[in-house]
């Protein structure tokens, strides 16, 4: 087995990795990035709703195991960016309140070991690395901040329309905080109608890989490695500091040997990861004294909702800008927090056909088009039965079984009052329930106390003193917005404390 040294190796090149590697590019220390896919290549397919949705062109082709021993394809890519290649670029700062303990319907959302004021100069700075662009004084669940660092995107005419009536009804629409490079200009985002899910074409999204990885590696001390597997973490006998990774790339078994580890998987392959370095000194898996590797797993609730009208064809090419965050903290007649509506980008046909197959393709062509696309959004609570755990075989087998959904229903049913009100005579609903994974979090939680979770806050193994997870997992609780802005924040945080106490 050859061997290789580094500084710095990081795990993972998606918002915690990309951004990591961002942050800690300009150091002298010599850092490796591995990533165990490549570069999404620049095709024509990247636009093709063909391609993306019904070929599953870009999607890993690995089927994890659920609760019941049953295959599924999860919603993962493994790329330069990961998940973020294919994300909707919609950059939210958690309130101010999810990061308290917040009562719900089913049970209490847990406190952070930090809060909003802590993480604030680093949601500006996150901001300002993935191009976001919102309008700050509109949404009335915001926290305290500054003003965005680029103009919201336009609504198109259309969407005006809707939040003229929005705003009629008696709610507060705001516009849709959203990572986009360069709209309008030459060579940079053309608002396209291929946003969610889809590779941009023109790299003109904010993502990981183009924000974070590309400038990271235009440094002489950055090195990024693709179709580079981690098999496992090794550590010294102590079991105190890891010293080497496993890698499997091109073919090859490499060991590689750092001072510094950065593990930023995701949270399914991060606590995964953990999972399969089990040795003597971490027998229940790596950094595990808890017993909450890979335990507390959550994905919010999700359900993709489309208002149709018959005779009103919808033109709008780019119609994602529009938030409705009325119920994020309390329900019309609850006390409890329902979440979150977005409008979505625009569905095609052969996405509707994917779902719901017994129709030919003219037919949903002629639905969509008809159609307005819209996101409920709300917060499942973290529970130790719902985990990420590995098989005898090397696979994952993922047990989640939704909670708190009494409050996304209720949720569902408002977004459709509110859809009659604009006038669309039906109101389509679609939910991959238990087998969503675009959102997957809390599965490494941290904290101040060792025995109630993995990392500390800033997200140092409390067991593993040069091992840092960034990346979801970290999360306590998973709120009710898009968690890659957070993560993003995160990140540079972590970057600063060790720049300041590590290199």
């Amino acid at each position: 087995m050859r061997h290789r040294r580094y500084d710095l190796v990081i795990i993972g090149s998606g918002a915690g990795g990309g951004t990591m590697a961002r942050s800690l590019a300009g150091t002298s220390a010599r850092i490796l990035v591995l990533e165990r896919g490549d570069f999404v290549p620049q095709e024509d397919e990247n636009w093709s709703p063909e391609a993306v949705w019904k070929d599953l062109r870009y999607r890993v082709s690995e089927r994890w195991l659920d609760e019941r021993g049953q295959e599924f394809r999860p919603y993962t890519h493994y790329c330069v960016g990961g998940n973020t290649k294919f994300w909707g670029s919609v950059l939210y700062r958690f309130r101010r309140e999810d990061f308290e303990a917040v009562q719900h319907r089913d049970g209490v959302s847990p406190a952070w070991p930090i809060d909003y004021d802590t993480l604030a100069p680093y949601y500006a700075r996150a901001e300002h690395l993935y191009h976001v662009r919102g309008q700050h004084g509109v949404d009335p669940t915001e926290g305290p901040r500054d003003q965005y660092p680029y103009e919201p995107v336009p609504h198109a005419a259309r969407m005006a329309d809707i939040v003229d009536e929005l705003r009629e009804m008696g709610l507060h629409p705001s516009p849709l905080p959203l990572g986009l490079l360069r709209p309008g200009e030459e060579g940079g985002c053309i608002l396209c109608n291929t946003c969610n899910s889809f590779p941009c074409k023109v790299n003109a999204k904010s993502d990981a890989d183009v924000c974070g990885i590309r400038e990271a590696i235009r440094q002489p001390t950055v090195t990024l490695w693709t179709n580079a597997l981690a098999r496992r973490l090794m550590t010294d006998a102590s079991g105190r500091k890891v010293e080497a990774v496993e890698v499997e790339r091109n073919g090859e078994t490499l060991r590689v040997e750092a001072g510094l580890f950065v593990v930023s998987c995701g949270a399914v392959n991060s606590a995964a990861l953990l999972l399969r370095s089990a040795n003597a000194a971490h027998p229940g898996g790596l950094a595990n004294s808890s017993g909450l590797v890979g335990k507390r797993y959550m994905a919010h609730h999700a359900t993709m909702m489309q208002g149709f009208h018959p005779f009103r064809r919808n033109t709008t090419v780019f119609q994602k800008t529009v938030a409705i965050n009325d119920f994020y903290l309390r329900g019309p007649d609850t006390d409890y927090p329902l979440g979150q509506i977005q409008s979505q980008g625009r569905t095609h046909g052969v996405m509707a056909q994917t779902v719901v197959p017994w129709m030919p393709l003219w037919a949903y062509d002629a639905w969509v088009a008809r159609g307005v696309d819209w996101l409920a959004m709300s917060e499942d609570l973290p529970s130790e039965d719902n985990r990420v755990m590995v098989g005898s075989d090397g696979r994952i087998r993922l047990h989640y079984r939704e909670n708190n959904l009494e409050p996304h229903e209720r949720l569902v049913a408002e977004t459709k009052r509110i859809l009659k009100r604009l006038g669309f005579w039906v109101v389509m609903t679609h939910s991959h329930k238990a087998k969503n994974t675009t959102h997957q979090c809390g599965t490494l939680c941290f904290g101040a106390d060792p025995r109630a979770s993995v990392l500390d806050p800033y997200c140092r193994a409390h067991d593993v003193e040069n091992l840092f997870v960034v990346d979801a997992s970290f999360f306590p609780s998973s709120a009710a917005v898009n968690p890659g802005l957070t993560i993003a924040a995160q990140a540079i945080r972590v970057a600063d404390h060790i720049r300041d106490t590590h290199l």
